[in-house]
Order: C-alpha cells, then structure tokens, then sequence
C-alpha cells in the first residue's frame, strides 16, 4: 500500500445511491428528468441566443434575464449527467475532489440565481416607482457590479466549505444517500466535530433566504403601493403585467427551497427518499420553467422565439 493512501484522511471516492429505496425505479424516474434537462437546456440556450443576437434586448430586465439562463444552465448540468448516469449505467461513483467541485457549484449557483432574483426585483422597482430615473440608475455599469457582486458573495460564501471538508476523517464509509454531493449528505459521513459545518450550512442559508426574499417581498410592497395609485385600470393592468414573469420565476425558485428545507429538518420520520425527491425537484423545476415562464408572459421574447421557429420552417 503507498504511503499516500496511508496518510489519506479522505476515501479516493463516494458513492453516489441515487434516491434510496427507490432503486428498482431509477429507469423509469429517469424518463422524467431527462425530459426536464432536456428542456431546460433548450430553453436556457434558445433564451440567450435571442438576448444576445437582438440588440432591442440590451436593456437591464434582458440582460438580468441572461444571467438567470447562463446560471440555470451551469445549475442544472452541475447535477444532471451524473445523475442520469446514475440511474442509466449505475455509475455511482464519484472522485472525492470531483464531489467537492460539484458540491461548489451547485450551492455557489444556488446563490447566485438568489442574487439574480432580488436584482430583477430592483429592476422592476426601479422602472414602476421611479420610471423616469430607469435609465439613468440601471447603467450598463451597475448591471455589471451587480452581476460582479452577485459572484463575488457566492464564491466567497462557499470557497471555505471544500476546505472545511477536506480535513475530516470520513470513517463512516464513502456511501452519499443522494442523487449528487450536497454539503450536509457529505458532512454526515464525516468523523470528528461537524458542529461549525452544520451551523455554517444553516447560517448562509438563512442569511440567503432571509436577506433576498425579504428584499424581494419589500420591493414588491413598494411596487404594489406604487400601482394602487394609477388612476386608469389598463396602466395598472400593465404595470403589474411587467412583473408576472418574475413573480413567476420568484416561486418557481424559493417555493421548492422552502418546501425541501421543512421537509429536511421536520419530518424525519418520512421516508428517505421523500427529501431526496424534493431536493432534485428543487434542482430541475427553476431552469426547464423560468424559460417557459418569459416565453409566454414577456411579449418581445415570445415575438422573438416564434419568429425564430419561423424563420426555420420557411
């Protein structure tokens, strides 16, 4: 045996289960979610291409809805290959550093589409409550910052957890009850002291949730107040019809979040693959409908994906 693996602390690789107790399933739940990847890829791509190709969508609300695409994409396949491998070739393994990479991303993009919500939520504020400001306050550089800042909160909240993992002694075997490495699952294998991991995990958490859905929920007040006081029933038709598709994606994302994390921390007694189920739904429900979402609420991007398709046909 090499000296290496002697001083090793780590396995060289996990096991990834896949949804426990459902194995004998794993074939025909994989119809489902390769459907959803499948459509999401699609969705998240044909959305970019039109943003970018037309220069009539430069403007902030498109240009926050690219971000949104790009990081639904990172996202979703972060997960999905190797859990369709998973239930496809049962290829369950995983290298230790490649589910610390996957572990990364998945949380860093989590966050950064938290982030990307509550800046599409300023956007709107911003042209309801203040429309003849819009211009002048949603720069091109302050899209910049704010995509900027938006990755820097992500990767510095997240950077210490890989190291955090690295130092432990996973003395409780290298099988992850899970479709992917998601923090705690890892944690749970790991020997010694995971006090500050948990209360790390559930602090970032909260701080995430709280602070943008809070922000969020406090734009939309203002917007509200803001629409009440239109005098003509079509203004305010309109005005509360620009925030549709956000609202709309708003719910997509934080509703199975929420959903995921009670259903983690109060019902222990469901079966294991309850949560587990719930945890890819999360995963998979915000990028295959966000595109669907400003497909069919947002005029100029349902113009511009039917004249895309009929381009091609003619």
């Amino acid at each position: 045996m090499s000296t290496s693996t002697i001083n090793s602390t780590h396995p060289a690789f996990f096991l990834l289960v896949g949804i426990p107790g459902l194995e004998h399933l794993h074939l025909w739940i994989s119809i489902p979610f390769c459907s959803a990847y499948t459509l999401a890829v699609l969705g998240n791509c044909t959305l970019l291409y039109i943003i970018r190709a037309d220069v009539a969508l430069h403007e902030p609300m498109y240009l926050f809805l690219a971000m949104l695409a790009a990081i639904d994409l990172v996202l979703s396949s972060t997960t999905l290959p190797k859990m369709l491998a998973i239930f496809w070739f049962r290829d369950q393994k995983i290298n230790f550093y490649a589910c610390l990479v996957q572990m990364f991303f998945l949380h860093s993009f989590s966050i950064m589409e938290s982030a990307v919500l509550l800046a599409m939520a300023f956007d709107r504020y911003v042209a309801i409550c203040k429309p003849l400001y819009y211009t002048t306050i949603l720069t091109g550089a302050l899209i910049i910052k704010i995509g900027m800042a938006a990755v820097v909160r992500a990767v510095t909240l997240m950077t210490p957890l890989p190291f955090l993992l690295r130092r432990f002694h996973y003395c409780r075997g290298p099988v992850i009850a899970h479709c992917y490495c998601e923090h705690m699952a890892v944690v749970r294998l790991a020997c010694g002291d995971t006090r500050f991991n948990n209360i790390y995990g559930i602090a970032v958490a909260m701080f995430i949730g709280t602070f943008d859905l809070s922000s969020v929920i406090l734009s939309y007040i203002f917007i509200l107040q803001a629409v009440l006081q239109l005098s003509s029933h079509e203004a305010r038709y309109k005005a509360f019809g620009t925030c549709v598709s956000h609202i709309g994606a708003i719910l997509a994302f934080y509703t199975p979040a929420i959903v995921s994390s009670v259903m983690h921390r109060v019902a222990h007694r469901a079966a294991p693959h309850i949560h587990i189920l719930l945890a890819n739904f999360y995963m998979l429900f915000p990028p295959m409908v966000n595109p669907i979402i400003y497909g069919v609420k947002t005029k100029q991007i349902r113009e511009r994906v039917l004249g895309l398709f009929l381009r091609k046909d003619v």
